[in-house]
């Protein structure tokens, strides 16, 4: 079993909008439970299939296996939970460490997360300028939270 440490932050300004390419994100999910999430994403010319545990504070189980593109475009179209994600995500390195900037579109358009990716919970990071808040506990911006309640419908957007 692979391990996901992952922080996650609101942005501060938009400077992070020169930095990195975007690529196109859709991503839709088999099952949504909070207990385990079954996710289907394609990234241009690749897809995957990624199965992931319960949070357990900044952790959790990870299983990520590639797939055809053209099944994952049926899984997204024919079976997965509806809206769907799509967003643009920018990789930036930044000393030492890659931050991945996703911009939602569609009904969770509007919200811009960043997030790290660390190989232990205690490990230290540089924050960039652009970095806000740190939002990793809230369940509301877990990707497979926004399918159920889209950040355009969020009365308290933080």
């Amino acid at each position: 079993m692979g391990v996901e440490i992952e922080r996650k932050f609101l942005l501060a300004g938009d400077a992070w909008r020169a930095l990195g390419t975007p690529s196109l994100l859709r991503q839709g999910y088999l099952n949504a439970d909070p207990a385990r999430t079954v996710r289907v994403r394609i990234e241009g010319q690749a897809a995957f299939l990624t199965i992931k545990s319960k949070n357990v504070g900044a952790a959790r189980g990870e299983w990520e296996y590639p797939i055809p593109v053209q099944e994952a475009a049926e899984l997204l179209d024919q079976l997965c939970e509806r809206p769907l994600i799509e967003k643009y995500r920018r990789r930036i390195d930044w000393q030492g460490h890659t931050w991945e900037v996703d911009e939602f579109l569609g009904e969770n358009a509007g919200l811009a997360v960043a997030e790290i990716e660390l190989s232990d919970a205690a490990e230290a990071f540089a924050r960039p300028d652009w970095i806000g808040a740190e939002v990793t506990g809230d369940p509301r911006y877990y990707n497979s939270s926004l399918i159920r309640l889209p950040f355009s419908k969020w009365n308290d957007k933080t």
